[in-house]
């Protein structure tokens, strides 16, 4: 059996645990720069207000429902994503993040088929008075069944934030209830396409054969299907490797025109790009830079700049990959006519870091570039991720991010903990 904890409204929740007076009052939480929204609390949704909308469309809405405007936050959320998981790690000795608010318990062996109910509750309690952040949890005996419990049991609060699948019966009336487009590993498109052919619930889905569902989705959709039915074949493990990885961001006024300080963000982004691929062990041979000036600005020209190119050999090495990135951005660059708006760095041509395939005349002393490395990760490791950066990247007081309406790091900075006076 497994169990699927799913934070609700996480972002809006974690704003709520600093501020008792946001409790009721609707609640949304904006992306980089303020641009859109990205997180609502369930007053929110009932406002009509959706994922994605341009904060600057809604701007009268908010106002006028006072609803509470936060800037995306992601120091807060992620100190507190760690301690919910910490928190989690207690009740089993086998437990999967799948994102920062979500992540799967294995339950066979922890308590008897009789007490799953209530150890969910005793896990969605632990939590909750822990940390603040209200939880659910679905409990079946796959993961996709999981997901589909956890979504009842939020909606639904008879559940007291725990819904279980443990017999046939059960499974077979949440799927008559589960519309096909909210099923876990069936996305947009192919929902829609099952919508066009009449598939409107997930039983409707698991009525068709193996053979349909693999010609339509391939093996990945068979999957899923038999998921539904109650088989688990779905691993920790299954998850592929990225075959790209992109960091971009938008600027905050009218963008940067300035070469040093795009050098400087363009710098960070592929230091990002590194170190996700150093996560899941692999190495690029490709690097893509590119930038665009704003497309709703009509006093100049659009302009797009974007340079590639390979590298000998494949590297997940900062200093390889930002001097690339430097010579891209160099080679593209117009002196002081435009001004970028977004730009990022794409790293592909993605191979597994053990099966690096080296050439003869490598200018580069790898033996040395690894031991590096390590010991400059060891360092960052215990004293900080910024500690040691090249001169490229800067001091990091630079952030290039418009936000208005950022809380405050109440659990990692200090100088901004709650302070509280007694009489």
């Amino acid at each position: 059996m497994y169990g699927l904890i799913d934070c609700n409204n996480f972002f809006a929740s974690c704003e709520r645990v600093f501020d008792p007076s946001l409790c009721g009052r609707p609640v949304v939480v904006l992306s980089n720069n303020d641009g859109c929204i990205i997180a609502r609390s369930n007053e929110a949704k009932a406002l009509g207000l959706k994922m994605g909308m341009p904060y600057f469309q809604v701007r009268d809405l908010l106002e006028r429902n006072r609803v509470a405007v936060f800037s995306s936050n992601y120091t807060l959320y992620g100190d507190m994503s760690r301690r919910v998981m910490q928190l989690l790690s207690e009740f089993t000795p086998d437990l999967h993040i799948y994102s920062i608010d979500e992540a799967f318990l294995t339950l066979d062996g922890v308590c008897s088929a009789e007490g799953y109910a209530e150890y969910g509750h005793q896990v969605v309690r632990t939590v909750s008075r822990g940390t603040g952040i209200p939880v659910t949890m679905g409990i079946a005996p796959t993961k996709t069944l999981a997901k589909v419990a956890g979504y009842f049991g939020k909606r639904y609060a008879g559940y007291r934030g725990v819904c279980l699948i443990d017999t046939e019966e059960k499974r077979i009336r949440a799927l008559h209830q589960l519309p096909v487009d909210e099923v876990w590993g069936i996305g947009r498109r192919h929902a829609a396409r099952l919508k066009e052919l009449g598939l409107r619930t997930a039983w409707d889905f698991t009525g068709k054969s193996e053979a349909w569902v693999q010609r339509l989705m391939t093996v990945t959709g068979v999957r899923t299907w038999k998921e539904l039915q109650g088989y688990s074949c779905i691993e920790d493990d299954d998850a592929p490797q990225k075959r790209t990885i992109c960091t971009s961001r938008s600027f905050a006024g009218a963008g940067i025109s300035e070469r040093p300080l795009l050098e400087e963000a363009v710098a960070n982004f592929a230091a990002t790009c590194c170190r996700k691929l150093r996560e899941q062990h692999t190495c690029c041979r490709g690097v893509t830079v590119f930038a665009w000036t704003s497309r709703f600005r009509t006093d100049c020209e659009p302009h797009f700049l974007q340079e590639q190119a390979q590298l000998p050999v494949a590297t997940n090495d900062d200093a390889e990959i930002i001097s690339c990135c430097m010579n891209l951005l160099r080679r593209g660059w117009t002196e002081g006519r435009y001004a970028y708006k977004k730009a990022g760095v794409l790293v592909w041509d993605i191979a597994s870091d053990e099966a690096v395939q080296t050439v003869l005349f490598d200018s580069v002393d790898r033996k040395r570039q690894t031991i590096l490395a390590k010991t400059v990760e060891q360092i960052r490791q215990k004293n900080g991720a910024h500690v040691l950066r090249l001169a490229v990247q800067g001091d990091s007081s630079r952030t290039f991010i418009n936000r208005e309406h950022l809380s405050h790091q109440f659990t990692t900075n200090l100088a901004e903990v709650i302070r509280v006076k007694a009489r």
